[in-house]
């Protein structure tokens, strides 16, 4: 059944999300693709979180009170992950209290400001006409007038242009350096015209950041499905293509250089921008991905022991790559743990601080390829894991990516309430809606612990009427309901099938047997753990709870688990904005031990073990809906 779901605007951007009542606030700005920093995991006592309303009712709880104290109460603050939706909303996100605001090269931390160091640097410079009394080479005059410590080399394209437009512009004009390395010269003063784009390359998803390496400063966000997805949900299908296929790696590389050129073209319209004041890409993705855009073949991953072509980080022209900004422009990719761990974990390590973080800590970026990062005792470990596409809505019957249509929050108290994106009939079932209904079945005695959906004469008799309508028999097995045909968009029925909790089950498997393999390496138990940063996009959106029911993630209490959003571009775009960022990501890939997991005799085992639904929910006392 679809509930009246109440309308949530996040001010100043004008972003909206529909929700069910009761969603906390923290859920509904995480629909909106707003990360609010939870440093207490959402108990409530720390205050960070605080947002404001600026329409609406939202009724204070009393952590509220006592936190933010009445004053703050009664001028509309609230703590986002205590305050509950009961009608429509307006809401205005302080700057503080967004966890990648924290995380920006420019903003204060403890008073200290970090410094600005983008690796492209613009200097204006009116240089003296060259006479008698003053024959030095134009490299020698223009290098005394911006300084010889930041001004080492000279590339041979810059070489052939510059005495040019030198003397077409009277010695006026603004230098552009890379790295130390003079790459164009451009007419007047373009100094405030600096920018750079951080492109998160995802197996399922890119995203794309025009920042502003002046100030600072995010000017446009741009997100594709990466056109690779039509060649194969993961890459091992990707990696089959370049083994198998003659012109597989050009194909390949063809249509994702052709997605973030249309990225960049979208950014550049948005801002209404010249694409040449683009100087630097900075790109972070795992390792197929990377060697593919970079044209790099990854057959070898395909294969024992699963050798990456290269793991330090990679620099090369923009033309190399065939990618529309300045033709000079430089490109950064990331550096490399393993065969599958690649440039994004080093990205979201940069970024989350990982290493930094006191006692126990796992980073866990869920998606098609998911990657574990244990931090302990100073030392990283990481691994990875073959999650499959089912978190992304593949291979499920009626599943869908988290677009306008998709069931991605399901409650049942009684009957089946449900929260679709856009607030429209529901076409089918994305990742975080398949973890809800699953933990879900399994609270009400629906589902067993072997994942087997019982048929209506096993139930408890605690299951009402309501939900007992909802088992189908079909195809000689019990299936559940979730939308009859007549509330759907499709006008067909839709349902959770038995297959459909068995590719769950195989997902949540993979992701949990690399947890704990990696806890045991360390002699440590789940409790031990003192948080878990969850990243990437789908990361954001699971109910952190249902996530723990199903056995997807340790059964430690719900306010250890913190979302840390899409730490991959957020690694990128620290990695653009200073030179020291990008050398904290080279000592941090050369850090961390990377296990292999395909070696592992204890995988199948564990995977094996995994596969169980755990009895009961272990990690804290009672079922909070909102986790």
């Amino acid at each position: 059944m679809k509930q009246m779901e109440h309308k949530v605007v996040f001010e100043p951007t004008g972003r909206h999300v529909f929700a069910l009542p009761g969603t906390i606030l923290l859920e509904a700005a995480a629909l909106a693709g707003f990360i609010i920093q939870t440093p207490c995991g959402g108990a409530g006592n720390c205050g960070k979180c605080r947002v404001r309303i600026t329409g609406g009712n939202c009724p204070p709880s009393a952590n509220c009170k006592t936190v933010l104290g009445e004053g703050d109460v009664a001028n509309g603050f609230r703590l986002a992950c205590q305050a509950q939706l009961t009608g429509d909303l307006v809401i205005e996100i302080p700057a503080t209290s967004l966890f990648e605001t924290q995380q920006q090269i420019l903003v204060q931390d403890s008073g200290a400001p970090v410094d600005l160091q983008p690796a492209v640097c613009k200097h204006y410079v009116e240089l003296g006409l060259p006479d008698q009394t003053d024959s030095r080479s134009d490299v020698e005059r223009l290098r005394a007038a911006i300084r010889p410590d930041t001004f080492t080399h000279v590339g041979i394209q810059s070489l052939r242009t510059l005495s040019g437009v030198l003397r077409k512009n009277d010695f006026k004009g603004t230098a552009i350096l890379v790295d130390h390395e003079l790459i164009d010269f451009e007419p007047g003063n373009t100094e405030t015209q600096c920018y750079g784009v951080a492109l998160d390359v995802g197996t399922t998803t890119l995203v794309g950041t025009l920042v502003n390496l002046k100030t600072g400063t995010e000017s446009a966000i741009e997100a594709r499905i990466n056109p690779q997805t039509s060649y194969g949900d993961d890459v091992i299908s990707r990696i089959l293509k370049c083994r198998e296929e003659a012109k597989g790696l050009s194909q390949l590389q063809r249509v994702i250089i052709g997605a973030i050129n249309d990225i960049i073209d979208a950014l550049t319209t948005a801002t209404r921008l010249d694409r040449a004041s683009i100087y630097e890409i900075v790109l972070a993705g795992n390792t197929t991905m990377q060697q593919i855009v970079c044209g790099i073949d990854p057959s070898a991953l395909g294969e024992l022991p699963f050798v990456p072509v290269f793991t330090d980080a990679l620099q090369m022209q923009a033309e190399d790559l065939a990618l529309d900004i300045n033709p000079n422009g430089q490109v950064y990719v990331f550096p490399q743990i393993g065969g599958f761990v690649g440039g994004d974990t080093v990205a979201g390590i940069v970024a989350s601080r990982l290493d930094r973080e006191p006692g126990t800590t796992l980073f866990v970026d869920i998606g098609t390829n998911g990657e574990i990062v244990l931090a302990h005792n100073r030392k990283l470990i990481a691994t990875s894991v073959a999650a499959g596409p089912a978190f992304e809505g593949a291979r499920i019957s009626c599943g869908m990516r988290a677009v306008s249509g998709a069931i991605e929050k399901i409650v049942l108290d009684g009957d089946l309430r449900m929260n679709i994106i856009g607030n429209v009939r529901p076409a089918g079932l994305c990742g975080s809606g398949l973890i809800d209904v699953a933990a879900e079945l399994l609270r009400v005695g629906i589902l067993d612990p072997t994942g087997r959906i019982l048929p209506p004469e096993e139930l408890p008799e605690s299951v009402n009427k309501s939900l007992r309508k909802r088992l189908v028999l079909r195809n000689d097995q019990v299936d559940f309901m979730l939308a009859q045909k007549s509330e759907t968009a499709t006008g067909e029925p839709l349902f959770l099938t038995q297959k459909d909790v068995r590719e769950l089950q195989l997902a949540s498997a993979a992701i949990r047997s690399g947890i704990n393999i990696l806890l045991r390496l360390e002699g440590l138990q789940p409790m031990d753990i003192g948080g878990v940063l969850l990243a990437g996009g789908f990361g954001n959106f699971i109910r952190r709870n249902h996530a723990r029911r199903i056995g997807l993630l340790p059964p430690i209490p719900c306010q250890r688990i913190r979302f840390i959003g899409n730490a991959s571009s957020m690694g990128a775009k620290r990695a653009l904005l200073s030179v020291a960022e990008k050398q904290y990501a080279a000592d941090i890939a050369a850090k961390v031990r990377h296990v292999d997991l395909s070696l592992s005799p204890e995988f199948q085992m564990e995977f094996g073990a995994a596969m169980v639904f755990p009895d009961k929910d272990m990690g804290d006392e009672g079922v909070d809906l909102n986790g």
